[in-house]
């Protein structure tokens, strides 16, 4: 395998959040109307009970689930995720792991070797549909239910179910007594119903990658010894102390499509009060060493400006509370939060913070299917996460986005590139994967504002806010969105970039006197941005619009006559002696062969 120079900060997130007090949620149901004709999501509305044992790492769970059809099939078979199943030897994640070739180091062979009391489960002892026992089967990460009476459109059923669970050892995401001491990382942690749409059932096994879930609401009672500090994704309601030196702590989260929760003895828990925003809450070990300590208390008012700057250019944040909590194996989003592991310099814990709170909104609130457009969540998020970042330093950079171009070119000029339309589990090497849903994703839009401009990219993605968060957006919708900011026709874009490996290249053929001749030497469409120097030492911006796109971007360059794509050259005359010409001197066309955007005559 060739060696690919991925410039990828792969960081993957676990956990949640608390708040001590009960405030006002200020979510908002989706607003069906602003999507198009037609759309419709499933809701489901979870009760349990929980009892955690901390000595043995198992618990018992009861489950009251009411799932609403609002599709308009009639529904035969539901299925659950089982994720605590895939944390035991001869899983498909453990299989997947040991015959991949570039396996992930937090995985490894790791899963072969647990022992029966370090392993993860989620064993269902009884389940029932509208109070009639149904028959069910698990299938690895997969329970398979046969309902009892079928569900029609538009109706809601109960589901009722006891089941028993053991945390795995931590190893990827969830799990027990992580690298840093901390005790639980729950995370997919319960029976999960799995999502229904126009697609039909997403009951994907749990093999490596990331998760899918039904918009609902969530009332979680949690018994837990007394002396553990909890955060979770909802509403602290109440907290009692019951029998044998336990407590219960009384969770409420609306309009989510997931529910976490981190528990140590040793968790500190700060907040910090944003004026007319949400209360942050940080949950971090008092037994770090004192510069980590240090930084955990810096962090504070910088996640409160990272919380600004998303909330500026994507939407406001809907929620009454953020945590950030120390935990899981790295990092990972989760529903009004996030668990990152926390012995870090402050570069690196601001950076996953950042990575992790955009999550927030391109996931939690605009809920793509993350197996199927893995980029749209990890691309967009790498995208305005970098973006915040470079807002937040001193020292900023004029092109903050150029070591995610290259992390692309470097990928695309590798020879093991797939489309993004590969499911994310299904790439033939894990960094191809990386490559592709992070730097191309994060190319993806950061190069659509170099094809309508960076003023209509901007409005692009808050109307894709405020028509689709709390839905699940599909490429297709982002990419209209852009259409109904510009006007233009962009679905050439999202073809050419998403759906093949074809790939950007043009170049300067020639140059004689007062004429440029310009090439496409790539399959890939693009408009082309042309900076010229004259002879005399003066200097000209050209904007040549791509003919399939059917119009022109905002720009002070001189706009000459289309190019259509067939044509393979482009020629005009400049009108004086010329210099030297360069093709996208920005640098925010993915080009993949840079070498020839540049002419000096001789």
């Amino acid at each position: 395998m060739k060696k690919l120079l991925l410039s990828l900060t792969y960081t993957v997130l676990t956990l949640s959040c608390v708040a001590t007090e009960k405030p006002q949620l200020n979510t908002t149901k989706p607003n069906l109307s602003t999507s198009s004709y037609g759309y419709w999501q499933q809701h489901v509305s979870y009760t349990m009970e929980i009892d955690m044992d901390v000595d043995t790492y198992q618990y018992e769970g009861k489950q009251k689930l009411v799932y609403t059809n609002n599709s308009p099939d009639i529904l035969t078979r539901v299925y659950y995720h089982l994720y605590f199943n895939a944390f035991q030897p001869g899983s498909e994640m453990d299989v997947r792991s040991r015959t991949i070739r570039d396996p992930s180091p937090k995985i490894a062979d790791r899963i072969s070797k647990l022992q029966p009391d370090e392993i993860g489960y989620i064993k269902v002892k009884s389940l029932k549909q509208n109070g009639r026992v149904i028959s069910h089967e698990t299938v690895g990460t997969v329970l398979e239910v046969k309902l009892d009476q079928p569900i029609q459109p538009g109706e809601s059923v109960t589901f009722d179910m006891d089941f028993d669970a053991q945390v795995p050892v931590q190893i990827r995401r969830s799990g027990r007594n992580n690298e840093e001491g901390v005790a639980l990382s729950m995370t997919q942690w319960y029976p999960k119903l799995a999502e229904y749409d126009d697609e039909g059932w997403h009951a994907d096994p749990y093999i490596a990658r990331e998760f899918h879930g039904v918009w609902g609401d969530f009332d979680v009672k949690l018994t837990i010894d007394k002396d553990y500090v909890v955060g979770g994704t909802g509403y602290v309601q109440s907290e009692t102390n019951t029998k044998k030196g336990k407590k219960t702590i009384h969770f409420k989260a609306p309009n989510v499509h997931d529910f976490t929760w981190a528990a140590d003895p040793d968790f500190i828990h700060d907040t910090f009060e944003m004026p007319n925003g949400p209360k942050l809450h940080f949950y971090y070990k008092k037994t770090l060493e004192p510069q980590y300590l240090e930084n955990w208390k810096k962090l504070q008012p910088d996640t409160a400006k990272l919380m600004t700057y998303f909330s500026e250019a994507i939407g406001e944040y809907p929620y009454d509370q953020y945590s950030v909590i120390q935990g899981g194996d790295g990092g990972m989003e989760y529903a009004m939060c996030t668990l990152i592991t926390g012995q870090r310099n402050y570069g690196s814990l601001l950076g996953v913070t950042a990575h992790e709170m955009a999550h927030t909104w391109f996931q939690f609130l605009l809920a793509t299917n993350e197996a199927k457009h893995e980029w749209m969540d990890e691309g967009f998020t790498s995208y305005i996460s970098t973006l915040a970042e470079n807002e937040l330093s001193s020292n900023k950079s004029d092109n903050p986005l150029s070591y995610t171009y290259r992390g692309y070119l470097a990928l695309a000029n590798s020879g093991y590139e797939q489309p993004l339309t590969t499911h994310a589990d299904r790439y033939r090497y894990n960094q191809v994967y990386g490559a592709a849903a992070y730097n191309k994703g994060a190319v993806f839009i950061a190069q659509l504002g170099y094809v309508i401009g960076e003023e209509n990219l901007k409005k692009t993605i808050k109307k894709y806010f405020n028509d689709f968060a709390f839905k699940h957006p599909k490429p297709m919708d982002f990419i209209r969105t852009a259409e109904r900011v510009t006007d233009f026709e962009l679905d050439w874009y999202l073809i050419d970039f998403a759906q093949t490996t074809n790939t950007i290249d043009y170049g300067v053929k020639s140059v004689e006197g007062n004429t440029i001749t310009l090439e496409r030497i790539g399959l890939m469409p693009m408009p082309i941005d042309l900076s010229v120097t004259y002879k005399d030492g003066t200097t000209e911006d050209f904007y040549i619009p791509l003919q399939m796109m059917r119009g022109e971007k905002p720009t002070s360059a001189t706009i000459i006559n289309d190019w259509a794509w067939a044509m393979p050259t482009y020629t005009f005359n400049a009108g004086k002696a010329i210099k030297s010409v360069e093709i996208d001197s920005s640098q925010l066309m993915a080009d993949v062969r840079r070498e020839n955007n540049t002419f000096t005559v001789e």
